[in-house]
């Protein structure tokens, strides 16, 4: 299916992973423009709720996160993020930050020390993308607020503690799929099907849950059905209701 939102390619070279916004080994970054389609639909289903707060609860870097919130600024009031993972929620934080004047200004300083140090053009191209990515920040609406946080995804006490009182209007993730990254947690057999019923649970029933996973379909189990779904090159993407896990079967008997 083709883009409906993001149909006309742009140049996302100032996002790519390991340039300003950091990456490490294990921690995959995801496609941006396949990123901005699947939040617009979000926006699209969710209805007049602008701007909103997004939740990744399977953030690993926080790259996902952070590159909606620098596209959609005037559309993302709070960032929230979490991973079972000590060590990607260390690194979410990291490029959470680039979401601030300080963050980026700090990142800006850093790229070019080493620009100096080394003179590698990649470091000074860098560092000119940092000041470009400060400066866009402060034309669209300024700092984004943002907290990460260590949280298993199939457990419901702990994900509602990441939450705080807060409302995430949009859940948008891409899941593990056994190359670089797999499932973790107490009930981690039960995939991504038991991933959603989690996040669900902590929902408000009109709030969105997009789903990125590779394949042809995104594994939701027998009992819910998506409001809509699509497939972009070898990720299948999957939309529904927080309030249609709650009425399924599947979710009673938890």
């Amino acid at each position: 299916m083709a883009y409906r939102f993001e149909t006309v390619g742009r140049n996302y070279a100032d996002l790519a992973s390991g340039s300003v916004l950091h990456s490490a080994p294990g921690h995959p970054a995801f496609p941006v423009r396949l990123a901005s389609e699947m939040f617009l639909r979000g926006l699209a289903a969710l209805g007049p709720h602008e701007p909103v707060t997004i939740w990744d609860p399977c953030c690993g870097s926080g790259y996902l996160s952070t590159v909606l919130a620098f596209l959609h600024r005037r559309k993302v009031s709070e960032v929230i993020a979490s991973d079972i993972d000590d060590g990607a929620v260390a690194l979410a934080r990291r490029n959470l930050t680039l979401l601030t004047q300080a963050g980026l200004s700090a990142r800006e300083a850093d790229l070019a020390e080493l620009a100096a140090r080394y003179g590698k053009s990649s470091h000074e191209e860098a560092a000119e993308a940092a000041d470009r990515l400060r400066r866009r920040l402060a034309d669209d609406g300024g700092d984004v607020s943002s907290v990460a946080q260590v949280a298993d995804a199939f457990d419901p006490t702990q994900l509602g503690a990441v939450l705080d009182g807060r409302t995430p209007r949009i859940v948008i993730t891409d899941v593990p799929y056994g190359e670089q990254t797999e499932w973790h947690g107490t009930n981690a057999e039960s995939g991504t099907a038991g991933m959603v019923r989690a996040v669900a649970s902590v929902l408000p029933a009109d709030a969105v849950i997009v789903i990125a996973a590779r394949g042809r379909r995104v594994p939701l189990g027998d009992d819910v059905r998506p409001i809509h779904k699509f497939k972009i090159g070898t990720r299948a993407v999957a939309l529904l209701k927080a309030g249609q896990i709650e009425k399924s079967p599947v979710h009673r008997q938890l």
